[in-house]
């Protein structure tokens, strides 16, 4: 708005400057001395490179090609403002009464230069060649001096066609566009100018029409009522209010939009797929801006289909925006929103693993660097598709492309979540986070984070992670932490302990247990753990191994043990658990299983044994003496016995 309004100030100004010098032309002949009277009265020289054509009655018409309007001297050697043709129609009635009347006013390809200089002082700001320029803070009146107070015209009517508009305030980035098209319309001089304008900052058409009050008072720095109107592919945007001609603004703003990404790639600001696919979105604020750059929202509403957030957003404008916001919503179904956008860290993308592993499409979180922002947010519900929250207090932070997104707590897996998640864009990909939970449904935080919900149960539990790389695939595979986790009465399905260790129908494919407990690390994505306890009635079961988290698959060893009346170890069936977990096999290992009873038999065997050696060689066997050892010793024992008795000894 205020590079409009600076942009519409020059060119008013600068058109001015031209007709109180082209209508001191009789004929061609006199242009050199109407120009020469110009830079007398304003410091700015005219030039005419081409033919200066009249017409005299009933419109005193001037046609003139290849004008240029030179530039205040520090301010440099390019022109305020050249056209390539520029028409200009008088009502010579008017005219012969004192009075000048612009009933046509257009220029063909138009190049308008605005800039300020270190005390803000604008170029378009006139004055003899010999007087000083006017201080900083008269800039705004300084644009109805001269010939404005001196010359009683008003301007019917202003087109631009194809314009370059360029404005570089001092030592700030220049705002530069092409291919304007501008009409202006201001009958009365003292009443309402009615502005219709289409610009292409990137390519399409952006079209805005509104309308200033008191646009004389609005020229000399007065505040104005304002209404604005701006039209862009899939945009419809208006604004009610007052300005000034510093660009200080208030109002309404109420817009439509129901192409979000395409609305902002016409505005110049393509984020990519950083920007929801979504339907209708209808936005209404009271907005305050300043010139320093600051943008107040009050009183937001913003309705996106069937969802609302509605509070106070404040905006501080520059070469990095800085947000601060405090919202509240209801409930938000977010699936539709995100679907097929691979930049959701841990969301969309990577929730439900596909059997052929992770995703590996690019995130591209690099529009994390184009602001900081401090937003909380209080909501009733969301649903992103893949993970539901319940009513919930996040607070997000952005911070030099580091986002930390707060749960102060969650509402998530049917239970309470504290903690935070980081995502760091600053140099390569890593996302991580430090989360405590308690009364959280292990197959809602399985089912909806890894796709694996064969363990049911209300846990507990502790979890520090971190990963990194620019897939769900790469994060996944370099996943570091630790953790802890406890489960109350829960069940595990596809596969029956107690129908295994006894005889009976058993629990029709479900292991249900009272506690579970474990503690685990993980490094290059694997889950180690070696001391899961699950306790059953009557049986007890331990556990250890790996759960591959980047591979998606399981090598786990489960050894439940039967136990007796008295705590007695009666039997062990060792389970084998492994393979991906989109198809696990769980196994039985009998060998391990019978390795007990076949040490009892072997032990029982060489007991039997032993007795009967000690029969046979009439001699005392000890348990821990080797059979082999005894026997040879016994047949040395009786070979030298029989030599003695051989040699006559006794």
């Amino acid at each position: 708005m205020r590079l409009i309004l600076r942009i519409v100030t020059g060119l008013v100004v600068a058109v001015v400057l031209l007709i109180g010098g082209l209508l001191l032309l009789p004929g061609e002949k006199l242009a050199q001395l109407a120009a020469d009277q110009i830079e007398a009265q304003t410091g700015r020289s005219v030039t005419f490179g081409g033919r200066v054509g009249y017409s005299l009655w009933p419109t005193l018409g001037v046609k003139a090609d290849r004008v240029a309007l030179s530039n205040v001297p520090w301010a440099g050697d390019t022109p305020m403002l050249t056209a390539e043709r520029l028409t200009i129609g008088i009502d010579a009635a008017d005219l012969i009464r004192g009075t000048v009347r612009v009933t046509e006013l257009s220029a063909v390809l138009p190049q308008l230069f605005l800039t300020t200089n270190a005390e803000g002082v604008g170029n378009w700001v006139l004055g003899p060649s010999d007087s000083p320029q006017p201080p900083a803070d008269s800039s705004a009146a300084g644009a109805s001096d001269g010939v404005l107070d001196n010359l009683p015209i008003s301007i019917e009517a202003l087109t631009l066609t194809g314009a370059t508009l360029r404005y570089a305030p001092h030592e700030a980035e220049a705002v530069e566009l092409r291919q304007v098209d501008l009409a202006l319309a201001w009958p009365d001089p003292s009443g309402t100018v009615e502005i219709d304008a289409t610009l292409r900052p990137a390519g399409s058409p952006i079209r805005i029409t509104g309308e200033i009050g008191t646009f004389e008072a609005f020229l000399a720095g007065q505040v104005a009522s304002v209404a604005a109107r701006l039209s862009a592919p899939g945009v419809d945007a208006q604004f009610d209010g007052r300005a000034d001609l510093s660009g200080a603004a208030t109002g309404r703003v109420t817009s439509r939009s129901t192409d979000l990404a395409g609305a902002l790639a016409a505005l110049g600001l393509d984020l990519g797929t950083a920007v929801p696919v979504m339907g209708e979105l209808q936005v209404g604020a009271d907005v305050t801006y300043t010139p320093d750059g600051r943008l107040a929202l009050r009183d937001l509403s913003a309705a996106a289909d069937a969802n609302q957030i509605v509070g106070d957003v404040d905006i501080v404008l520059g070469d990095k925006p800085t947000i601060a916001a405090q919202l509240s919503a209801g409930s938000l179904d977010l699936a539709p929103f995100l679907q097929g956008s691979p930049d959701t860290v841990g969301a969309s993308a990577a929730a439900t693993p596909a059997s052929s592993g992770w995703s590996n499409e690019p995130i591209d979180l690099n529009w994390l660097s184009a602001f900081d922002a401090n937003v909380v947010l209080d909501v009733d519900a969301v649903d992103t598709g893949s993970v539901l929250l319940g009513s919930s207090k996040l607070d997000l932070s952005v911070d030099n492309a580091r986002a930390v997104l707060k749960l102060v707590p969650a509402t998530l897996f049917g239970g309470q979540v504290q903690g935070q998640i980081v995502a760091n864009n600053r140099n390569g990909l890593s996302v991580g986070g430090k989360l405590s939970f308690q009364g959280v449904r292990v197959e809602e935080l399985l089912g909806q984070t890894a796709g694996y919900d064969r363990l049911n149960g209300e846990a507990l539990g502790e979890l520090e992670y971190l990963g990194v790389g620019n897939s769900v695939a790469d994060i996944m595979a370099s996943l570091s932490g630790k953790g802890w986790i406890e489960v109350g009465k829960g069940f595990f399905t596809g596969f029956d302990l107690e129908q295994l260790m006894r005889s009976g129908s058993g629990n029709g494919g479900s292991t249900v247990f009272d506690q579970l407990t474990g503690s685990y690390t993980i490094a290059d994505g694997n889950l180690m753990n070696s001391d899961l306890l699950v306790t059953l009635r009557g049986l007890r079961a331990e556990g250890k191994g790996r759960i591959g988290l980047g591979a998606q698959d399981l090598d786990y060893l489960f050894t439940p043990t039967l136990q007796g009346g008295g705590g007695e170890q009666i039997l062990s069936i060792p389970v084998a658990i492994t393979g991906p977990w989109s198809d696990p096999k769980i196994r039985p290992d009998l060998q391990q299983a019978l390795q007990p009873q076949i040490d009892a038999v072997e032990e029982e065997a060489k007991d039997r044994l032993r007795e009967k050696l000690s029969e046979e060689l009439d001699t005392e066997i000890a348990p821990e003496q080797d059979l082999n050892d005894a026997i040879r010793d016994r047949i040395e024992q009786e070979a030298k016995e029989q030599l003695l008795r051989l040699l006559g000894g006794d």
